[in-house]
């Protein structure tokens, strides 16, 4: 466990009170991840978690104070600490894993029951290993939290349906656009959300009209191949966006990849922006014929399938509060640990002190089968304490305090 000085924290911000332009700012890179992980070495950080979605970024790690974890996050991004404040959150200890609970399984998620976000979590996690910053009570809690999230999936319908920001997506372009079937739609960025969006669009639009543009054009013929699309080279961008009556940008770059110049087609023209950092320029409604929508506008879709998972949220909070109980369960057994093993240090001291005593009064003092002895005494003295503490937990507080004052024992409590 962590030095006993330090608590947990998760620090960050999301859509909740953070819109768009803010996440952007605070959007951890591969690279800045790779910084942050590298610094809190260096700055003696024992273990740290990081999350970078379109919808949050998060920092979950052991510190004295949050703000080392904050100071961390504004260093590797744009944001800045007062911007940081404006909109951010900072749990601690118990609140700090309630919150990875709810995260992980899909009930803090701009879209109800979107369980993207556990993968996300995973992918945290192997990093932070790999960087020896992984402890095992962030990684217990983490394999709750999994646990938590298959449960949810498998024992209930919070995420039934087809509602993520992909369907809604397409969605919102099947309500605003008529005879989608014969318009011609861009889908640019074929990452993991350009590939969902794509099948949802083959899926739900029968429309034989999509084309994919990516900056690797291998990565876009693999998606084409599969639903059997055009791709157009990414040097031909300019003049597909203007050939297009429906664009998805859905790129990842750090800086907007579509901005007014680019832009000449009079004809009406939607533009759909998935992409934290945003995009597409907002200077493009200077253009009267085209209709921006940014990713915080297609999650307010609300449909029938999100009230209905609404339903679910009452059992799934149960799954929660019963494997985070498993867990508060383990981890109050941690507190127990320091004290069983000061009493041991402490019956070892009178050990030796005795020891010392008959070895001046005996000449034939047999030591070695002393030594088995006493050893299995203290052991068996240590393993009662320990089995009254586990079995007693609801005065274990009051049962350790006493123990420390009767052995006179130093010691500390954490998480």
């Amino acid at each position: 466990m962590p030095n006993r000085s330090k608590y947990f924290y998760a620090i960050g911000l999301s859509y909740k009170k953070a819109d768009a332009e803010v996440r952007g700012h605070f959007s951890l890179s591969d690279t800045a991840k790779q910084n942050v992980l590298a610094q809190a070495k260096q700055n003696g950080i024992e273990s740290i978690l990081l999350v970078s979605t379109c919808n949050r970024t998060e920092l979950y790690g052991f510190a004295e104070h949050p703000f080392q974890l904050i100071q961390l996050l504004c260093v590797n991004t744009k944001g800045t600490v007062e911007e940081f404040q404006e909109v951010a959150y900072v749990y601690k200890n118990k609140e700090a894993i309630n919150h990875m609970f709810r995260v992980g399984s899909g009930l803090d998620s701009q879209i109800l029951g979107d369980f993207e976000i556990i993968s996300q979590l995973k992918f945290g996690a192997r990093a932070s290993k790999k960087a020896g910053l992984l402890n095992s009570f962030t990684e217990r809690l983490l394999n709750a939290v999994i646990q938590a999230s298959k449960r949810i999936k498998n024992e209930t319908e919070l995420s039934s349906g087809a509602t993520s920001v992909s369907f809604a997506s397409v969605q919102y372009i099947m309500n605003n656009v008529a005879q989608i079937s014969q318009k011609n739609i861009l889908l640019f960025g074929t990452g993991k959300i350009g590939r969902n969006t794509c099948e949802n669009l083959v899926k739900h639009t029968k429309n034989s009209h999509i084309s994919l543009i990516n900056r690797t054009k291998t990565k876009a013929e693999e998606v084409a191949g599969k639903f059997n699309l055009v791709v157009k080279d990414y040097k031909n961008l300019q003049e597909e966006l203007n050939a297009s009556d429906i664009v998805i940008v859905a790129t990842g770059a750090e800086n907007p990849t579509v901005y007014k110049s680019l832009i000449s087609t009079d004809k009406p023209l939607l533009v759909l922006d998935l992409s934290i950092p945003k995009n597409v320029n907002e200077d493009i409604r200077e253009h009267s014929n085209i209709t921006l929508v940014h990713l915080d506008d297609l999650a307010k879709i609300t449909d029938d399938t999100l009230e209905k998972r609404k339903t679910y949220i009452p059992a799934a909070e149960s799954i929660i509060s019963e494997i985070m109980a498993e867990f508060n369960a383990w981890l109050d057994t941690l507190k127990f640990v320091p004290t069983i093993q000061a009493i041991k240090h402490k019956l070892t001291d009178f050990k030796n002190s005795e020891f010392n005593t008959q070895r001046k009064k005996l000449a034939d003092f047999n030591e070695d089968q002393a030594e088995i002895i006493t050893n299995n005494l203290i052991q068996k003295i240590t393993n009662q304490f320990a089995h009254h503490l586990r079995e007693d937990s609801n005065t274990s507080d009051e049962s350790i305090e006493l123990i420390k004052k009767i052995f006179q024992l130093e010691t500390t409590n954490n998480v």
